[in-house]
């Protein structure tokens, strides 16, 4: 197994301090925020090198500014075939709109029975607000299982005009 190198960020945020993870090219492998479940947190050998997180610096800013609506940046994360499908709808949900997690599963041509499963994918999103999974809400429209905590989710979701 090789070890790639990981470099890190850290920017202030209306949600708290963002740490943010890229691979050597620049490309965004996590964004967490602190106390979220299964979170990344700065580890020995890490380097930290802002320079290379100036692009996404400048679009979470406009975003949180209520400037942005779809982010252009370069993204990678490691994860299973099914993962990386629920991952890619999420990439699709537009600024502003919500779905569910059957809706989810229907897209990616799961059963109805998967929706437990696409629920764990998306708890497992590495990138949260870049990849946004706080789009996703119950089939009765409450707000659920949220990686960064139900008070974020509320916030980027009255952000986006949903709330």
């Amino acid at each position: 197994m090789t070890v790639t190198e990981t470099h890190y960020t850290t920017l202030d945020s209306p949600l708290g301090p963002l740490l943010l993870t890229a691979d050597p090219t620049g490309a965004l492998s996590s964004l967490s925020v602190p106390g979220q479940r299964n979170g990344r947190t700065v580890q020995d050998g890490w380097r930290h090198t802002p320079d290379l997180f100036r692009a996404a610096q400048e679009q979470l800013a406009a975003y949180f500014a209520g400037e942005l609506k779809e982010f252009r940046l370069e993204l990678s994360t490691a994860g299973s075939e099914f993962r990386k499908r629920v991952w890619t709808a999420l990439d699709t949900l537009p600024y502003g709109a919500t779905t569910t997690y059957g809706e989810i599963a229907a897209r990616i041509g799961a059963p109805r029975a998967a929706v437990r499963a696409v629920g764990g994918a998306i708890g497992a999103n590495p990138l949260l607000i870049l990849r946004p999974c706080h789009r996703v809400i119950g089939s009765d429209g409450s707000l659920t299982g949220y990686a960064g905590g139900l008070e974020r989710k509320t916030t980027l979701l009255t952000l986006e005009g949903v709330l």
